[in-house]
């Protein structure tokens, strides 16, 4: 068994479920595909829109039910992009396990590639060049934490737009 693990900053398209299942065409042994999705918590989304709002220097009261509601939507619309992208991986006959997560995107990965014994990592995500500069980013985080090759594509874009970013 080959174990890719994927982590996803949204929803897979069809360019990107060709292209990732393309990678592993030479392959000589079965290959699982695990994808892992982060959300973030209703706290973090209402604080980042706040801080977009004024600065950060205001920041309300929040009911608890609001704040479960938010959660349960945020859940629902993980759920769903992840349940999509598997979809997307399957019916290119491929195996697929799928995982929202909360926690550090990051810690997430490096559980799931000791848990399931990962012999790569893709990480599909948009262009974030300062953070990509700084090593900040996800593929910088991870490279210094794991010791499977771990490689980085810009999610929504054919390989060959890629090298010109």
């Amino acid at each position: 068994m080959y174990n890719v693990v994927l982590l996803i900053e949204r929803q897979l398209i069809e360019l990107d479920a060709n292209q990732i299942v393309s990678l592993q065409e030479g392959v000589d042994d079965d290959v699982t595909y695990h994808l892992l999705l982060p959300i973030e918590s209703s706290a973090a989304v209402l604080g980042s829109s706040m801080s977009a709002l004024g600065g950060g220097q205001f920041v309300p009261m929040t009911e608890p039910d609001t704040m479960a509601v938010v959660d349960q939507e945020l859940h629902q619309a993980g759920e769903a992009e992840l349940d999509e992208s598997a979809r997307l991986l399957r019916d290119r006959g491929q195996q697929v396990t799928a995982r929202l997560t909360d926690l550090d995107p990051i810690d997430a990965l490096k559980e799931l590639v000791t848990e399931t014994s990962a012999d790569e990592v893709i990480i599909l995500t948009e262009p974030h060049l300062v953070r990509e500069f700084l090593k900040l980013d996800w593929t910088s985080r991870a490279r210094r934490s794991l010791d499977v090759p771990t490689l980085h594509l810009l999610e929504h874009l054919p390989f060959e737009a890629q090298t010109e970013i």
